[in-house]
């Protein structure tokens, strides 16, 4: 898949989103290359091995082109010698809201306790119905990048 990422990304305010989602996964990711507005990527999820290329945000970090090939496990096992630092380790739950689906990231590792929430849009000024467990929005803060989430994690973070 490659195109047009439109998505806008929330804090989680509660759990009643793993009592509405229709599946979860782990996932685990590394970034190749993490330069200011690209980013290599490589994803293990549910047997399967992707490579992803995001390019530099627009509209305030609400869209970002993005390349997806999926690759073999192998393929991915030897690029993960090559990702910077560390790995991001999380499950991801399917929360299916009106005519959209929720992807809500609950991480693990460094990251433990930061629990995030993602909907894929259309167009920018597309409308969708906002579930119960949606907090404050952090579209376009680069803190919440799984790729900032790297180099200086959750449990970094002065709360």
């Amino acid at each position: 898949m490659s195109g047009l990422e439109i998505e806008r990304k929330f804090l989680v305010a509660n759990d009643s989103y793993k009592s509405l989602a229709t599946s979860s996964s782990h996932i685990k990711q590394g970034y190749i290359c993490r330069e200011r507005g690209r980013t290599v990527r490589v994803r293990l999820r549910d047997g399967k091995a992707f490579l992803t290329i995001k390019g530099p945000s627009a509209d305030n970090g609400l869209s970002r082109y993005e390349f997806e090939k999926e690759i073999t496990v192998d393929e991915a096992s030897h690029l993960f010698l090559l990702c910077k630092q560390g790995v991001i380790d999380k499950r991801r739950y399917l929360v299916p809201v009106g005519k959209h689906v929720f992807e809500v990231d609950e991480f693990y590792g460094d990251n433990q306790g930061l629990v995030v929430a993602e909907v894929e849009l259309s167009s920018v000024d597309e409308q969708y119905e906002k579930p119960g467990f949606i907090g404050k929005e952090v579209t376009g803060d680069r803190r919440y990048y799984n790729s900032m989430l790297i180099s200086h994690p959750f449990c970094t973070w002065v709360k």
